[in-house]
């Protein structure tokens, strides 16, 4: 094949929306190509070319009609892109031909209409693109190695640059063939003396996006973006064509995991330079599928903690190029690689058979019921992946595409789970230090004096919600607003208010109800603490009644959801003290308490001070003992052998269950427990059995190993 230098086509596009420098940055769809062929060997050109681009929606901005002229009937009676391609590529074969040359290489002036616009529609509308454009020549760079004090590339401008080398612009009025005839006159002028410039720098586009393990070494910040609001089923395949046309570094799409290890909408993205980075930051807000993307700027340091490398074994196991990464969740905790090939079936062979396959642990050894699986090409993967939610012994797994990020995120969340929590060293004794005026509890009750808000503005703090009260601040407990945050630590938009009375509290529901805050309307219910408890569960309130939270077991219905015995020995104050993780915990003995403790909904304080105001508030969270702490139960018998590092008994604790069968009914678990000295009593000590395979139990006692 010759050279890419025997000729060069040069390429002009408008889009029906923003165009020039902002080209790109707004997705609207290109309307207007304009092309000219320019012979390197003979300085000769060819005819000059122009054709209309039908676009999707023929909603032109007020830029595009007064810098193009088109109308939308215009364009109604052009070709559709595709088309126009095919054109393009026939006129400029057929005339290469006539000159007795037989490549060519796009010349463009700087690589918007390129990388952010021909590519990213391309891809949009499921078009394969020929060859030609992935190598073009940037004029605006070849220029300025020619004339290095003309300014910054990135300030150049075809009139800037035409004044510097003392050229007369086109007289042309027809937007497109003015811009072409400009190019075109300087490709001939650096060509010539004094110059004799060689266009030998070709910038390209990449194919697709190379997965892998990433490299270790600094990561240039300038190169790093994080896009949020991806849809959580989103692949690295998927994000990389999001930002078709840019090239990502080769194992660059790193995918953010919440606390439970699942996806959570977000990926640190790192491109291969920082030209790339600053067009990528252009896309703020750009859809895939039915959702927009924003898209920020983030850090080396941020990429390398989710992308870091791990232990040996994760970084053998990514040292194959290439490969497909499936991820397996849910797989029983007795599954060996023999049982996962079988599953997989002859359809979908592993790489290398079970060096092919890596389970997660955790540090003893234990399994957590994830695997990662390699496959050799997208066939494989895309036969695995129809396996999804097929049984395996009695339970259904899932499956999913994965990333090398997520590989090592997962192994690191893993491997760093402590076997046991440790409570913090006593507090120091706090001196002149102001009591609470209410504990941080809240007792359970069926009075409806509370309030829900729900619909708040996120950005809505307790001032907000003082003002829009208005006169009916007065009525609130103290330390009675409660703010909720989702499992992220954003707002949810709900918060709890506790009145004074029921009357006050219908008052308020009354006045407020669909009341504006900060141009949102806000919804005001009426509830008890009891209801408060079932929402902060999973349930609904509203107007209507109460709904309880999802269960496949209608029949466990326990007195008071979410509530059980405080620890009488305690201090509410106390509790404040502990960070929420740890109040889950089992704790060192009490003082024997005489007085009975009342029913309490338990939440995790994590107090916000406002020494401002009369009101402390809290964010409270469903009462579940922390994920990352693991508890193990030891078999009747073993308290005498596992000596001091058994915890004492505990009243009022829970235990989390994880991994049940998702038919597991009430009976399963009491049978489960059968001849333990911690079984449950009866059906009112299980707190709550979820339908994702959860349980929390109220034991007798604790025994942690």
């Amino acid at each position: 094949m010759a050279s890419h230098s025997d000729t060069l086509v040069v390429f002009f596009g408008a889009t029906a929306g923003a165009n020039g420098g902002k080209l790109g940055s707004d997705e609207r769809e290109l309307i207007l190509l304009v092309w000219q062929i320019v012979d390197l060997h003979e300085n000769k050109v060819g005819k000059l070319q122009r054709t209309l681009v039908q676009p999707d929606s023929a909603d032109l901005s007020e830029q595009c009609k007064e810098e193009t002229g088109l109308t939308a009937d215009e364009l109604c009676k052009a070709e559709p892109l595709e088309s126009v391609l095919q054109q393009f590529h026939q006129s400029v074969s057929a005339e290469l031909k006539s000159l007795g040359r037989s490549s060519y290489t796009l010349c463009v002036d700087g690589p918007l209409l390129i990388r952010q616009v021909l590519h990213p529609e391309a891809s949009k509308k499921n078009l394969v693109l020929p060859e030609c454009f992935y190598t073009f020549v940037d004029l605006k760079k070849e220029f300025h190695k020619c004339c290095p004090n003309a300014g910054p590339v990135k300030d150049l401008t075809l009139t800037s640059m035409l004044d510097y080398v003392c050229i007369p612009a086109a007289e042309e009025q027809e937007a497109g063939l003015r811009e072409v005839k400009n190019m075109v006159l300087l490709i001939l002028h650096l060509l010539d003396e004094p110059y004799n410039h060689k266009f030998s720098t070709f910038e390209n586009v990449n194919y697709k996006f190379e997965s892998g393990a990433c490299k270790t070494e600094a990561v240039d910040s300038e190169t790093v973006i994080r896009a949020r609001g991806l849809p959580w089923q989103s692949s690295d395949q998927d994000i990389a064509r999001f930002f078709k046309g840019l090239n990502i570094a080769k194992g660059g799409v790193a995918l953010c995991l919440n606390a439970q290890g699942r996806r959570n909408g977000e990926a640190l993205v790192r491109f291969i330079n920082p030209e790339h980075r600053d067009m990528a930051l252009d896309r703020h807000k750009h859809h895939m599928g039915n959702r927009y993307i924003e898209v920020y700027k983030a850090t080396g340091e941020e990429f390398l903690k989710i992308a870091g490398g791990t232990s040996n074994e994760v970084a053998q196991f990514l040292s194959k190029e290439n490969q497909v990464i499936i991820r397996m969740r849910g797989l029983p905790f007795t599954a060996t690689p023999q049982d996962v090939l079988g599953f997989l079936g002859p359809d979908c062979p592993v790489t290398d058979g079970t060096e092919g396959l890596l389970f997660v642990k955790y540090p003893d050894g234990r399994p957590t019921g994830d695997a990662f699986v390699l496959f050799a090409c997208e066939e494989y993967a895309q036969n695995a992946l129809k396996k999804h939610k097929q049984i395996l012994g009695k339970r259904y797994i899932e499956l999913f595409r994965s990333t090398a990020a997520e590989v090592q995120q997962v192994l690191n969340r893993y491997m760093s789970t402590p076997l046991i929590s440790t409570l913090p060293p006593p507090p120091p004794p706090m001196v002149s230090m102001p009591v609470l005026a209410s504990s941080p509890f809240i007792t359970t009750g069926s009075t409806r004096d509370c309030i829900r808000l729900r619909g708040l503005p996120y950005i809505a703090a307790i001032e907000d919600i003082l003002e829009f009260m208005g006169e009916h601040t007065i009525d609130i407990k103290p330390h009675g607003v409660h703010m909720v945050f989702n499992q992220q630590g954003r707002p949810s938009g709900d918060a709890f208010i506790q009145m004074k009375s029921a009357d006050r509290a219908f008052m308020v529901a009354q006045k407020c109800h669909k009341k504006m805050m900060k141009d949102r309307y806000v919804e005001v219910f009426q509830c008890s603490t009891e209801e408060m408890s079932f929402v902060l569960m999973g349930g609904t309130l509203n107007r209507s009644g109460l709904s309880p939270p999802p269960c496949k077991l209608p029949c466990l219905s326990p007195p008071t959801y979410a509530a059980f015995s405080a620890n009488p020995g305690m201090l509410p104050t106390e509790a404040a003290l502990y960070q929420p993780p740890l109040l889950a915990t089992p704790r060192t003995p009490q003082g024997p308490a005489h007085n009975p403790a009342p029913a309490l909904a338990y939440y995790s304080p994590q107090l916000y001070m406002n020494m401002n105001m009369s009101y402390t508030t809290y964010y409270p969270s469903p009462p579940v003992s922390p994920s990352t702490v693991s508890y193990f139960a030891a078999p009747p018998g073993s308290m005498a052998a596992a000596g001091p590092a058994l915890l004492p008994p505990q009243p009022g604790a829970l235990v989390r269950m994880q991994g049940l069968p998702y038919n597991a009914g009430v009976k399963d678990i009491l049978s489960f427990f059968q001849g333990y000295q911690y079984a449950p009593e009866d059906y009112s000590s299980l707190v709550g059995v979820s339908d994702q395979g959860r349980s929390l139990i109220q034991p007798k006692e604790w025994l942690c190993l």
